[in-house]
Parts: C-alpha cells; sequence; structure tokens
C-alpha cells in the first residue's frame, strides 16, 4: 500500500484521510495538539462546554458524502439538529431580523423596513441558486482549478452569473435598505472574508442555507470531528496526536515523508492541513520553493483574525438565539478598520454562539455556555494582545450587560477564557494569527489561490482553508475531495 501523511488532523486533514484510506492508501495523520479538530478544538471547563471555532452545519450531503465513500453512514456516528431560525440579527437601531429558511417569514420581515426589497427577495434566492448549482451540483468547487484553460473556460459563465462582482455588489442590486444588504452579503465574513472585496461566489450560501438548512450536532460540533477521527481509525487509518511536524523531507525534490522531532514519517506523498504560510516558510527548505519564495509569500493577503470569549453563566437569556449577531452602526467603514487599517476600532460587531439554545448538555442545568466572536485585524495590524486582551474583554463584556441588555452577565460569570489573534499564531501555527488563512478575494481565488497540488515540491499536496475552493466547512470538504482526487490520478493504487 502506498504510504501517505497528513499534517493536521482539521476538517480538511480528516477529511482527505479518509477519503485516501477508503481509496486504497495507508494513510496516517498527525497532529499537533493533544486533540482533533484543528480550529474545532473542545474546552470544558467547570462543567460547561464550548466549541472553540465552528459552530454550524451547512450543506450536510457534502458530510455524509465522505461517510459514504468509507462505506459507512453519518447517522450511525451523528446526530445532527436542525436550527431555526439560523440567526437572529440585532441592528444598531434597536430593530432585529429572525433569518430563517420559511421564505414568507422573510418576506413579512423584509416588508416592514422595505416593501420593493421584500418583493426581490425570490429573485435574489433564484440567483444565488444559480451560483450554488455550478459550485456544489455539477461540483466546480471541487474541480481543481490548477490550469488556466479550467479558469478561463469558466470566465464567461462566471460573469454572467454575476459571480465575480462582490458580495455586497451582488445584493446591492437586489435590497436597497441597510439591513437587507447586510444580511444577504455577510456570509464571506464567515470564512475570513471582506464582503467588499470576496467575489460573490460565495452567494451560494443563502440559496444553500435556504435549501439544506443549518445544523448543529449532539454535543457540539466537537462530535463531528470525533466522528471523523472514529470513521478513519474504523477503516483503518492512523491519527496519531502531540505529534507537531518540524519538517517535510524534500529528497532528490521530492517530498518523501515529514520529520516530528528527530522521528521520520516515511511517506509516498504529504498531505498538509496546516497553515500555507506556516507550510512553506517553516516545513520546506527555501532551496525547494521556486514559485514560492519567501518574497511572493509575503505578497499574500491574510484574512482577519478574532477575539474570542468563551463564557459560562449561571443563568439563562432567551432573547439570544443558538447564532446571534449584534451589529455595530458602521459596516462597510468597520470592514475596513479590520481588512485595509488594520487598526482596533472604538466599536465593533459580534457573533455570539449559544449552543445550550439546542442542546443543555452543554451546561449545568439552567446555565448558559456561550461564546463571543469578535472580528478583529491579523496581527499584521501590530496590536500588542499582551497588552489589550483584559482591556478589550473588558470592553465587550460591559458592552453586553449595560448596552445590549444580559443584566446579570457580570455577577453570574463562572468561566471566562480569552482567545486572542496571538494563540492563533501560537496554539494552531496561523501566520497573523489569521483565524481563516489566505484572504478570500477575487486576485487569490481558484487558480489564483495556492493549488491543490503544490506548484513547487512534487508529491506535496494542500487541504483546508488556503487551498481551491477555500474556507468554511463545506469549502474545507470539497477541498478534501479535489486534493484526494488529484492524488489519485498522480499516483494510482
Amino acid at each position: 500500500m502506498k504510504k501517505l501523511v497528513v499534517i493536521g488532523a482539521g476538517f480538511g486533514g480528516l477529511a482527505v484521510a479518509i477519503r485516501l484510506q477508503a481509496a486504497g492508501y495507508a494513510v496516517t495523520v498527525l497532529e499537533k495538539n493533544r486533540h482533533v479538530g484543528g480550529h474545532a478544538y473542545p474546552l470544558e471547563k467547570n462543567g460547561y462546554k464550548f466549541d472553540m471555532g465552528p459552530s454550524l452545519i451547512t450543506a450536510p450531503p457534502v458530510i455524509e458524502e465522505i461517510f459514504n465513500v468509507a462505506g459507512k453512514k453519518l447517522s450511525d456516528y451523528l446526530d445532527l439538529i436542525p436550527l431555526d431560525p439560523y440567526y437572529r440579527i440585532y441592528f444598531h437601531d434597536q430593530t432585529c431580523f429572525d433569518y430563517s429558511p420559511d421564505s414568507d417569514a422573510m418576506k413579512k420581515q423584509m416588508a416592514a423596513f422595505n416593501k420593493r426589497d421584500a418583493d426581490n427577495y425570490d429573485k435574489f434566492i433564484a440567483a444565488s441558486k444559480r451560483i450554488h448549482d455550478a459550485v456544489m451540483v455539477e461540483k466546480l468547487g471541487a474541480q481543481p482549478f490548477m490550469k488556466w484553460r479550467t479558469m478561463l473556460s469558466f470566465a464567461p459563465r462566471a460573469l454572467t452569473m454575476g459571480a465575480l462582482k462582490t458580495s455586497y455588489q451582488f445584493a446591492s442590486g437586489f435590497f436597497k435598505d441597510f439591513r437587507h444588504r447586510f444580511i444577504f452579503s455577510f456570509h464571506p465574513l464567515f470564512i475570513g472574508g471582506n464582503p467588499f472585496k470576496s467575489p460573490a461566489v460565495y452567494q451560494m450560501i443563502p440559496y444553500l442555507e435556504k435549501e439544506q438548512g443549518v445544523w448543529f450536532t449532539q454535543g457540539g460540533m466537537t462530535s463531528l470531528v470525533q466522528a471523523f477521527r472514529q470513521l478513519l481509525e474504523d477503516i483503518g487509518g492512523q491519527v496519531v496526536t502531540e505529534a507537531e511536524v518540524t519538517q517535510i523531507a524534500v529528497n532528490d525534490g521530492v517530498a518523501g515523508g515529514v520529520y516530528v522531532g528527530e522521528r521520520f514519517y516515511p511517506a509516498d506523498a504529504v498531505v498538509s492541513n496546516a497553515d500555507f504560510l506556516h507550510t512553506c516558510k517553516d516545513l520546506l527548505p527555501a532551496t525547494a520553493r521556486k514559485k514560492w519564495t519567501d518574497r511572493r509569500l509575503d505578497k499574500i493577503s491574510y484574512g482577519m483574525s478574532a477575539f474570542l470569549l468563551y463564557l459560562g453563566v449561571r443563568k439563562q437569556f432567551p432573547q439570544l438565539k443558538h447564532h446571534t449577531l449584534i451589529l455595530s452602526e458602521r459596516y462597510r467603514p468597520l470592514i475596513e478598520d479590520i481588512f485595509i487599517k488594520k487598526i482596533l476600532p472604538d466599536d465593533f460587531s459580534m457573533y455570539l454562539h449559544v449552543p445550550t439554545r439546542t442542546d443543555a448538555g452543554m451546561a449545568p442545568a439552567g446555565c448558559e455556555s456561550m461564546y463571543v466572536l469578535v472580528p478583529v485585524a491579523n496581527l499584521q495590524s501590530g496590536i500588542d494582545w499582551q497588552k489589550q486582551g483584559e482591556l478589550f474583554k473588558n470592553r465587550i463584556l460591559g458592552f453586553l450587560e449595560n448596552h445590549f441588555g444580559l443584566a446579570g452577565l457580570l455577577e453570574n460569570l463562572e468561566v471566562c477564557e480569552m482567545f486572542t489573534p496571538e494563540d492563533f499564531l501560537h496554539k494552531n501555527n496561523n501566520y497573523y494569527g489569521s483565524a481563516w488563512g489566505v484572504e478570500p478575494k477575487l486576485t487569490q481565488t481558484a487558480i489564483l489561490r495556492p493549488h491543490n497540488r503544490n506548484e513547487d515540491v512534487p508529491n506535496l499536496y494542500l487541504v483546508g482553508a488556503s487551498t481551491h475552493p477555500g474556507a468554511g466547512l463545506p469549502g474545507v470538504m470539497m477541498t478534501a475531495e479535489t486534493t484526494a482526487a488529484v492524488i489519485q490520478e498522480d499516483m494510482p493504487i
């Protein structure tokens, strides 16, 4: 059997390992940390359970396919729970909106703000469907964009669909009210992208969510990670934790294994689910990189980071849904502060994940497990989080209690853990502390993104957020499908 080594047990690494093990390769996954999952790391303290990263599941069929290729059923490993509404969105003017799959409910809420926008909702969903069908049904998202002819053949169709506009431009073509322009353009933020720069190809997400739902798993997202690990081991794959890869061995110009300290793991091919810049700069010798030189790597735009609080509270807050967004008055200017100016502004928008709204087992009885995510600039900002972390934490907690209305939050706080961009750098090897890696913008999409097959070193492949098609759980699952197919083509059993 051909031996393959996968660096990193995030969703992408585990998914590609399952596909390749099921196809007849002998796969070993090496993970730096004590638990698998990458960003989807579990945290448990004082009876409170938290998902430290991804917090929702979209496109269940993409995940189910991974179980199917291994001859198993997703339902044998996981219990998926549908959410409705998907998100509750609070705006600065005290209005709120429940984002759901119910078209009539959506249009009724929209009509209260702008009747014409409500009338355009179905047209927007139809336009979103056209992009969705190209990416998901025709599997362009799982097709390697490594040749210009592939890119150029898709370009005319992309133009016709409006997929090369920015996400915000796409939404603005249908909606006038500021609420609707946010509601139908914010999704790139979930994958570390700027809605004012990310291509409208990501506008497939509203249709995807509407048709396939937004889901949670019993026990939190870590249960999906554990299911992937169990599935891989059930079909003969191996996972080794606390095994940080320190070097990719390049022999005669070809990847031939990896080192974990002084221990060598030989392999016929290596797949990296690690951060792209970390893979190139820290794991490969500079002499092996002809295209991805340090100079070129330094020109890559990396996405934003995130400041996170994990809160265990001795009371519950019914005004919070499972997913709640609380928005600043500023949209574009705040995004520019984060992505372009790279500063820490006085205001912020935030996303709250409250899994106890769906799964009471995530906290002690009558209590609330919450995580708060605030988008912030990556470490290219120069922000010193050793100094700013506590100050920023207190600003957020004060806002939630005194301005948003979570009365009693501070006096009932039993757990308060903080995760900053510096933690993304040091704990996950994410360059610049970016939570999502290579920024999803037009000039870093498809063929312009790092390829699934590394361009410098034969038998080295990439999977995960920084390769094609990109970040987000469905995107990462598709990178696994794409990369596995390329490996099988390059080195058939």
